[in-house]
């Protein structure tokens, strides 16, 4: 008996309707990119390990896809080696390349590659499966879907002004509502600097995100037992109980690191892009959000996160200005900004709130019934002109019972379905059916296209 076919651990198939779901979802985001000045660029499924390998700390190395070498890829390696079981010295021999892990890194790559061609400042685009060795769960995939957008070669704080407004355009568009988080790296580290923790921001702002779970006390409790001094702890009291709106956010926080260049610094940039914001009327709300702190190691000034309001997904979209994309591929100094959505959970999103439109579920529009072959000869010419006038056209391919063939139309929820027969035929014409309410007409072609397009 055969093995029962699989797929590997992580991965998903996605069937027709889910399909059209997700083709939604990245049609509506490419219309928003491309509205803001934003190119397309794609890049291959594998790089090269010298790409890729430590761009990502030791874990991210490890959940790297290796590929193997193709042809006889242990010709380079000695039975010594084989014995040693020295996995990471082996690798290196067995695998040139490996599935990319993200898009930021091909991103980096392709820039320094193409520096000579690119109109700085570049705006690009890009939505592409990644890969990572992750062990699988609920909301976590092994292949899953990014959709990325950075501008790189400016400094302006407008770049992030647009991303906002791009954040908000697509959950507009998707009725989502959202709240878009901003923070600033320098503001973090103005914040560790006042208090004398330089080297344990990452601890405080840990803790600190869980005010709303565990309340001050517990917030507190948590700093000490992480070794925070009793005397930082004081000094983060009018941050961990930061209150009000944006504006009244900023003048606390701009009283506590009043002697702090560099969160200064983060907080007027913090000011303008929110000031910014207020002339061009977001749909959906920006807060300042103290406790937001991914990515401390790569970005170094604003910071954006995305969550639904309406269900419980964690971030549904994340990024931030980052001053040294290239450098690790010996170009610095090129600065830049960007995000992320994340395609998967705007998936789960829409489906718990079941927001997609029912045009976005379209299939065929309109079935021909196959009574023969001399019926199947006068359809065929009618069929093509409906296609050329832009209406999904099928024609049934075997001549065999009526109701197998409307079971079929019942079955993909095509709304309508053409009959041609003797009658139809000697009128050059043929009967048009509603599948939901069961009236009949009879139609010329044209008169079909018409009726199918308006």
């Amino acid at each position: 008996m055969a093995n029962k076919p699989s797929i590997p651990k992580g991965t998903r198939d996605f069937g027709p309707e889910e399909m059209a779901k997700r083709n939604y979802i990245f049609d509506t985001i490419k219309s928003v990119f491309q509205v803001y000045g934003f190119r397309q660029i794609e890049t291959p499924a594998m790089e090269t390990l010298h790409t890729l390998m430590g761009k990502y700390g030791d874990e991210g190395d490890k959940l790297l896809f290796k590929v193997l070498n193709s042809g006889d890829y242990l010709k380079k390696v000695t039975d010594e080696e084989l014995k040693a079981r020295n996995v990471l010295k082996l690798q290196t021999k067995l695998c040139e390349k490996g599935l990319r892990y993200d898009l930021t890194v091909p991103f980096a790559r392709y820039v320094v590659m193409h520096r000579e061609e690119l109109q700085m400042p570049f705006k690009r685009y890009q939505i592409q499966p990644v890969w990572r060795a992750d062990r699988p769960q609920k909301g976590r995939y092994r292949e899953f879907y990014q959709c990325d957008a950075d501008v790189v070669g400016s400094d302006s704080l407008v770049n992030e002004v647009e991303l906002v407004q791009i954040m908000d355009t697509v959950f507009m568009r998707f009725d989502v509502r959202v709240a878009i988080k901003l923070n600033n790296r320098k503001i973090l580290s103005g914040i560790a600097e006042v208090i004398g923790e330089k080297e344990r921001i990452v601890d405080i702002t840990v803790a600190i995100d869980k005010l709303d779970k565990i309340g001050v006390d517990g917030v507190n409790k948590e700093l000490r037992e992480d070794g925070i001094s009793e005397e930082a702890i004081v000094r983060l009291q009018p941050i961990i109980k930061l209150e009000g709106s944006n504006d009244e956010k900023l003048n606390i926080i701009s009283d506590v690191l009043n002697k702090s260049e560099i969160g200064q610094k983060g907080i007027d940039e913090v000011r303008f892009i929110l000031e910014t914001l207020k002339k061009v009327h977001l749909h959906n709300t920006i807060e300042l959000d103290l406790t937001l702190a991914r990515g401390l190691n790569y970005y170094t000034g604003a910071i954006f996160e995305v969550k639904a309001l309406d269900v419980e997904m964690g971030s549904i979209t994340g990024g931030g200005r980052y001053d040294n994309l290239t450098g690790i591929f010996g170009m610095p100094g090129l600065s830049g900004v960007g995000f992320s959505f994340g395609a998967d959970r705007i998936y789960d999103v829409l489906n718990a709130l079941d927001l997609y439109p029912k045009e976005s579920q379209k299939g065929t529009d309109v079935l021909f019934i196959n009574f023969g072959d001399a019926e199947t000869a006068y359809c065929m010419p009618i069929v093509a002109k409906l296609r050329q006038s832009g209406v999904a056209t099928e024609l049934f391919p075997d001549k065999v019972k009526m109701k197998k063939q409307m079971n079929y139309a019942n079955a993909k929820h095509i709304p309508f379905v053409a009959l041609a027969g003797e009658t139809e035929m000697a009128a050059q014409k043929v009967t048009l059916k509603d599948m939901e309410t069961g009236e009949q007409q009879l139609l010329s072609a044209e008169e079909v296209v018409a009726k199918l397009r308006s």
